[in-house]
């Protein structure tokens, strides 16, 4: 029965080590030498300070910054544990908010933000990507016209010319991968961190 058995144990343990040792290794290993900035987490830094990452988006509030798609990450009520408390972009808790288009208190969501954007840009049309959550919570991109909708807002707030708010979005506009995959995007706190350079102190 042990020479039955014997084969298997050893290609067990040949494939552990194989497939879960020494593969993930030797890939860790070469991504961190090729791609060092994406293996630490494409992390962007300000003054010598990390301030966020290129991967995982943040909330901006302000009228002075482009502001990102919603999110409806959550984490634990400090007073209570049985319950959530809404915290955007919490990458300890990926997720959408599992609310389906009948959802009464999705829709006054959306109304609601909609409402705010129509007032602040009355003439153009409210790109979905302001209104709605991504699957992760956490996306840090939005569309160039998401983007464009809020140069009005951001102009008047910092005082400066439409043109130069718009320049920074087509700047800072990444195409699609290879020219085929994916849409057109702008990372949010990139370009955040380029109108702060940019705008007059």
């Amino acid at each position: 029965m042990l020479k039955e058995i014997r084969p298997a144990i050893i290609l067990l343990l040949a494939l552990t080590l194989i497939t879960g040792l020494a593969y993930p290794l030797a890939i860790t290993g070469i991504a961190g030498a090729v791609f060092p900035k994406q293996a630490a987490g494409s992390l962007i830094e300000k003054d010598g300070k990390v301030i966020g990452s290129a991967l995982i988006g943040q909330e901006f509030k302000s009228d002075k910054y482009f502001h990102g798609r919603p999110s409806a990450t959550t984490t634990a009520d400090p007073n209570d544990a049985a319950k959530t408390v809404p915290a955007p972009y919490n990458a300890a808790n990926s997720g959408g908010s599992n609310l389906g288009p009948t959802s009464k208190a999705l829709n006054d969501r959306i109304k609601e933000d909609v409402d705010k954007l129509k007032a602040e840009n009355p003439s153009m049309p409210i790109p979905v990507d302001l209104v709605t959550t991504s699957a992760s919570g956490l996306d840090p991109d939005i569309s160039p016209e998401a983007a464009l909708f809020q140069v009005p807002r951001i102009a008047k707030a910092r005082n400066m010319a439409e043109d130069q708010v718009r320049q920074l979005v087509a700047d800072k506009t990444e195409g699609r991968f290879a020219g085929v995959l994916g849409e057109p995007r702008v990372n949010v706190l990139a370009l955040n961190l380029a109108l702060d350079a940019a705008a007059p102190k």
